[in-house]
């Protein structure tokens, strides 16, 4: 089992001067003790779940530019970005970009988005408007004619691109591992089906479920579901599972059991570093076994 980090706050000790700095220590060494992964949110303002909206947040490609360049060996992406916040060609080439000068790591982490209010607040494209699982499926067929090199016009219902050139091109091949975030039945799970390369769950009662929805979509379009990537986005913060790895590793251990590969932790408001080298050398060892 592979094992990430999100980090989705930024309110640690030191104010806005010491972000920068604390950041790079956090992701360097989270590559240092051995995770897989790193990704962070798209979102303009801290999401009611975690805290008030005046919470600090950045905004995501920059900051993985920023980890892509104190890191080594760690993939790293969004925990998803929402389609409508960019224009498809922008993404794609960020996303690139990404790749390109990190050597090969970085993940396309897309959904449908969600969060009226920071859109509303921002005056950017409202994510419930309306047609936002059709703009998603048509920035997935873009993405994948990108990366496949083909310039040919693309003429969509809500898309239109006349010379979709990317150059240079990614490094990973055939392209970045495209990761579609939601558990939707009808809609996100088919995309995933159809499209995706790894998916994301929360944990819970209802993962079993939703994993049997996936694999009927793949079958229904012949898909091979053992290909795609099924990840897991926990409630666990790093230093609480420093101090409970028993814990951890039976959740990781039951979800291993239903067919996740690929588990991933949040950070906390204490950027305690010593709990990620307690999780390196206890815990991360016993969750690359399953």
């Amino acid at each position: 089992m592979k094992v990430g980090l999100q980090i989705n706050r930024f309110d640690w000790p030191g104010g806005t001067a010491k972000i920068g700095e604390t950041l790079r220590e956090i992701a360097v060494k989270a590559d240092e003790v051995g995770f897989d992964s790193e990704w962070v949110m798209d979102h303009f303002f801290q999401i009611h779940q975690l805290g008030p909206v005046e919470d600090p947040m950045l905004e995501a490609y920059t900051t993985l530019g920023f980890m892509a360049g104190v890191t080594k060996r760690v993939m790293l992406g969004t925990m998803v970005t929402g389609v409508v916040y960019r224009e498809p060609a922008l993404l794609i080439k960020a996303v690139t970009t990404l790749d390109v000068l990190s050597g090969g790591r970085a993940y396309f982490g897309i959904g449908a988005g969600w969060n009226e209010d920071e859109a509303v607040a921002l005056g950017l494209p409202r994510p419930l408007a309306g047609g936002r699982f059709e703009k998603l499926e048509e920035t997935l067929q873009i993405a994948r004619q990108m990366w496949e090199g083909d310039e040919t016009p693309f003429h969509g219902k809500h898309y239109n691109l006349e010379r979709p050139l990317n150059s240079p091109p990614a490094l990973q091949k055939p392209h970045p591992p495209i990761l579609i975030g939601g558990s939707g039945e009808q809609k996100t799970l088919k995309l995933v089906a159809q499209y995706g390369d790894a998916c994301n769950f929360f944990g819970g009662s209802e993962l079993a479920h939703k994993l049997e929805v996936l694999k009927r979509h793949c079958n229904d379009v012949g898909r091979n579901f053992d290909e795609i990537e099924k990840t897991s986005l926990g409630g666990v913060d790093i230093v609480t599972a420093a101090k409970a790895p028993d814990e951890l590793l039976r959740q990781a251990e039951a979800m291993a059991e239903l067919g996740v590969t690929h588990i991933i932790l949040r950070n906390g408001p204490d950027p305690d570093l010593t709990a990620y080298d307690t999780l390196g050398r206890t815990v991360l060892p016993q969750l690359h076994a399953l």
